[in-house]
């Protein structure tokens, strides 16, 4: 059996998911510390504000922690994919839009917390 230059092992398969995951872990452990954080920014409010703050934080919170386990498993199928040269492109841009989908999950958290 012979392998073409498609099914052939690809020697630097782990560059990609490695650069990755060593940017988007950090990324996503500030993120989180500022997610956790972000109660604080409410609290001399009023009862009202409070209480809107609140109900929208859940809400946010819930999203933003959803949108890690997305992250994650995008870092799970750059580091998954086969280490063939077919799927160098796939490797690549899975391992791109993990640390990019952080900061959108960051965005929409931020987005959807009614700030005082």
């Amino acid at each position: 059996m012979t392998l073409t230059s498609d099914t052939a092992r690809h020697p630097r398969a782990f560059v990609a998911p490695l650069v990755s995951t060593v940017l988007t872990l950090p990324l996503a452990a500030v993120a989180f510390f500022f997610v956790g954080l972000s109660p604080m920014a409410c609290d001399s409010c009023g009862d009202a504000a409070s209480d809107r703050f609140d109900a929208s934080y859940g809400t946010a919170f819930a999203s933003f922690g959803f949108g890690l386990l997305l992250v994650l498993a995008v870092l799970v199928a750059a580091w998954a994919l086969p280490w063939q040269r077919r799927n160098a492109a796939a490797r690549v841009w899975l391992a791109v839009v993990a640390p990019a989908a952080v900061v959108v999950d960051f965005a929409v958290f931020h987005g959807l917390v009614d700030w005082p």
